[in-house]
C-alpha cells in the first residue's frame, strides 16, 4: 500500500512568550508523518514534547516555519474544517457527565453533524464500526465513569475513530496504565494504523516499548529532533545521549535502557 504524507513540518520553530518575552524550545524542525504509520515522540520530562504536539495540532501558532496538514497550512484550517482532518486523545479527564460508552463515542461525529447532533445512518456505522475495532463494543451501554483507566483509553481511542480524520495524535495515553495494558494499548494503536490506513502520532515515556511497536520513532532532545525507524535511530547511536546521565545506558541489542 503507497502511503502519503499526511502531516510534515517544515522549518519549525516552536516556543511560547513569557513575560512578554519569546521563549524558543525547538527550532529547524522537519518532520514527514505517512498514512499507515505509527509513530512515537519520545524525549525527557519538560523537553517540550506537548508543545510540540499543540503546534503540529493547530493549537497553538509556530514561532516559525510551517505545519503541512493534507496538503494545506494547518493554520489555514477554520475549526470546523481542522476537526475532520485531525483528531486528539488528550490525558485530560473528562467532564462529569452521565454519557455512557456509545453516547461518548458518538461525540466523534460532532464535526458532521447538523446543530441537534442528529445522528445519520452513517454517523451509526461509524460509531458501531469504532467501537468493534477497538473491542469496546460490549461496555457500550456502560457509564464512562465506570470504566477503568485501560478500558477508557480504548473508548477515547474508539471516540477518535468515529470522527474519522486521517491523523490521530495522543498525548502520553499509556499514562496510569499496568504493563499488559500498555502493551494491549500500543498493540492496537499498530494495528489501527495498519488496517485503517490512518496516520497516528503518539508521545511517551515507554522508551522501550516504543523502540519495538512503532514504525517510526521522533527524538527531542536539546531543541533538536530526529525521525527514523529503530535501526535506523540506533544505527546512528541516537539514544546513546538520550539522557543526561551518564549511569543510564542504552543496550543496542536488547533495545532497551538499562542503570550501570
Amino acid at each position: 500500500m503507497a502511503q502519503d504524507t499526511i502531516l510534515s513540518a517544515h522549518n519549525l520553530s516552536i516556543g511560547y512568550m513569557a513575560r512578554k518575552s519569546t521563549v524558543t524550545i525547538a527550532q529547524h524542525i522537519n518532520i514527514n508523518l505517512k498514512s499507515g504509520s505509527l509513530t512515537a515522540l519520545i524525549g525527557a520530562n519538560g523537553i517540550g514534547k506537548s508543545t510540540l504536539l499543540r503546534t503540529l495540532t493547530g493549537l497553538q501558532k509556530p514561532l516559525g516555519g510551517q505545519v503541512i496538514l493534507n496538503g494545506k497550512d494547518i493554520n489555514s484550517y477554520s475549526p470546523e474544517h481542522l476537526s475532520q482532518q485531525l483528531s486528539l486523545v488528550l490525558t485530560d479527564s473528562l467532564p462529569p457527565s452521565n454519557l455512557n460508552v456509545y453516547e461518548l463515542v458518538a461525540l466523534g461525529r460532532q464535526p458532521y453533524t447538523d446543530w441537534l447532533g442528529s445522528l445519520l445512518p452513517e454517523d451509526i456505522t461509524k460509531v458501531n464500526d469504532a467501537l468493534k475495532l477497538t473491542q469496546t463494543d460490549e461496555l457500550a451501554t456502560k457509564k464512562h465513569h465506570e470504566l477503568s483507566d485501560g478500558q477508557l483509553q480504548k473508548v477515547l481511542i474508539a471516540r477518535a475513530l468515529a470522527q474519522d480524520t486521517s491523523l490521530i495524535v495522543l498525548d502520553e495515553p499509556t499514562t496510569h496504565l499496568d504493563l499488559l495494558h500498555k502493551v494491549n494499548l500500543l498493540r492496537l494503536l499498530k494495528k489501527l494504523a495498519q488496517e485503517s490506513g490512518k496516520c497516528i502520532l503518539y508521545s511517551t515515556h515507554d522508551l522501550d516499548m516504543a523502540l519495538q511497536l512503532n514504525d517510526e520513532i521522533i527524538i527531542m532532545k536539546n531543541g533538536n529532533l530526529l525521525q527514523g525507524t529503530s535501526k535506523e535511530l540506533i544505527d546512528n547511536k541516537a539514544f546513546d545521549t538520550l539522557f543526561d546521565d551518564a549511569d543510564i545506558v542504552f543496550d543496542a541489542p536488547t533495545k532497551t535502557f538499562r542503570v550501570k
